[in-house]
């Protein structure tokens, strides 16, 4: 194989790698998970996600039926994530737009998608909080809403940190540089045999 070639098939495997997704999705079901009371209310339903220590949520797509019990909204059924020190947060509300939320109660599925700039940036003990909640009066004494069917799928930006098992394109781009390494010394040595 001459040396030529080596480096395409080098120059393949680093633009490969550079090509090579740095966030991964996490998908979680929602269904019956009520929506009980307002923001921090011990009786609402919370879910405590391990996404990796000091990762970054970058977006937020969802795929949900959602109830609104009678004497609450559609718009008000809510999920806040945040990190665990409440410093960094975000909520999806998927039954209100903006312009006309859906002041009614109901059944109605929600799809969409929302990307979050700078992310949501858990913290050291890589855990992402969710709360399902109200985002409204606490109109009755037990649920408000349920979220029926459907999931919510975060993609997870992960941080490298130091002694990590390094990523299968990494390890690739490693292998190619050894083996363009020794190729290159066994040249030397058929060369030097041949002027001898």
């Amino acid at each position: 194989m001459k040396l030529i070639k080596l480096n395409k098939v080098f120059a393949a495997l680093s633009f490969f790698a550079c090509a090579s997704v740095s966030a991964v999705p996490l998908t979680i079901d929602v269904s019956g998970i009520e929506s009980i009371a307002g923001l921090d209310n011990p009786a609402n339903v919370f879910r405590f996600l391990d996404v990796g220590a000091n990762s970054r949520i970058t977006s937020v797509s969802y795929n949900v039926n959602i109830t609104a019990i009678p004497n609450s909204y559609l718009s008000e059924i809510a999920l806040l994530f945040e990190n665990t020190d409440s410093s960094e947060f975000r909520t999806l509300l998927p039954g209100y737009d903006g312009d006309s939320p859906i002041e009614s109660p109901g059944t109605a599925t929600y799809s969409g998608f929302e990307d979050l700039g700078e992310g949501v940036t858990v913290g050291a003990d890589g855990i992402l909080r969710l709360q399902f909640f109200e985002n409204g009066p606490d109109d009755l004494p037990g649920a408000d809403g349920i979220w029926n069917s459907g999931t919510i799928t975060f993609e997870v930006e992960l941080a490298e940190e130091p002694g990590e098992v390094p990523e299968p394109s990494t390890t690739l781009l490693m292998g190619a540089g050894l083996a363009m390494l020794g190729y290159a010394g066994r040249r030397r040595r058929t060369a030097g045999k041949a002027a001898v």
